[in-house]
């Protein structure tokens, strides 16, 4: 064989260079479609979850006239909407009292609960197992069948009507949920380190708090996010107490107002909607991995 008939069927690397590009470009769009097949319920949960939210923000930026209208994109973005709302009068009110409503409600169950959670998982004492019935019946108990006698204690007896106190006192006297969950997650803490704690001489207050509250901050982070998100949206505390002092109202039943006020403008009410959702939705991305984390770790010890 002669050396032109050898090079005459060799590849030419050009030949060779589009063939590898083309196969390359095959496994990639292959990868691709994998992918989507994969993904493809959580592709269309995420959608199903998001929609609402993108259909809220363009409804919230259209003027009033396109609001009513079957068009989905806004025409002009009226980004004067969000200030409409905010100057809306007694919405800074509602703002704040709903954050002293979430806000101190949140800490004072934090202080109230752990404790009790800290007792049920590490001390021995006689009752202990019907404490911890009691707690589990208290989470069976709906609000509903116990809002009468609360409400003619803290309105009728000591005057407490037209206000968020009668919400915000009864948290210092711990959660129910709050206690279980705090409960479930110091049942996984090593009795090791109390006990070296007791031997350098610290006392149960002070080993609750130099020890096990470090070690606990991943649950105490997932209840207290449960407890501001439950303050932030509750509707039902706020009606039975609050409804007659519009000094009082919460952003959740301000909301309501709002609403009834403004039915014809969907703008303006959806504008006001994603307002009050914000700070929910923006402290949930940032406390996302301590709340999942808290969550996930509790409940591995019966």
């Amino acid at each position: 064989m002669t050396l032109s008939s050898t090079l005459t069927k060799a590849p030419s690397p050009a030949g060779a260079s589009g063939t590898g590009g083309a196969a390359a470009r095959v496994a990639r769009r292959r990868a691709l479609l994998n992918w989507v097949a994969v993904h493809s319920l959580a592709i269309a949960a995420a959608l199903f979850f998001l929609l609402p939210f993108v259909f809220a923000f363009l409804t919230s930026v259209m003027t009033d006239q396109q609001a009513l209208t079957t068009d989905y994109w806004p025409t002009s973005w009226e980004w004067g909407n969000y200030g409409k709302v905010w100057d809306t009068p007694g919405f800074l009110t509602w703002w704040r009292n709903t954050l002293l409503y979430a806000g101190l409600g949140t800490v004072l169950t934090i202080v109230s609960s752990l404790p009790v959670a800290y007792a049920l998982a590490k001390f021995r004492f006689r009752g202990r197992n019907l404490a911890l019935m009691a707690v589990i019946a208290m989470m069976m108990l709906p609000p509903q069948v116990t809002v009468i006698p609360m409400y003619l204690f803290w309105a009728k007896q000591l005057g407490l009507g037209g206000s968020l106190w009668p919400l915000i006192i009864p948290m210092a006297f711990g959660d129910a949920f709050s206690i279980f969950l705090l409960r479930q997650f110091l049942l996984t803490i090593p009795k090791e380190y109390i006990e070296a704690a007791r031997i350098d001489g610290c006392g149960d207050l002070r080993t609750l708090l130099k020890v096990v509250l470090p070690m606990a901050k991943p649950a105490i982070a997932a209840v207290a996010l449960f407890q501001f998100f439950y303050c932030w949206n509750d509707y039902f505390g706020p009606q039975i107490y609050a409804s007659n002092n519009h000094d009082a109202w919460t952003l959740s039943y301000g909301l309501e107002s709002f609403k009834g006020a403004h039915h014809t403008n969907w703008n303006l009410t959806m504008a006001a909607t994603l307002l009050v959702m914000a700070p929910v939705i923006i402290l949930f991305f940032f406390a996302q991995k301590a709340f999942i984390e808290g969550v996930t770790l509790t409940g591995v010890k019966g």
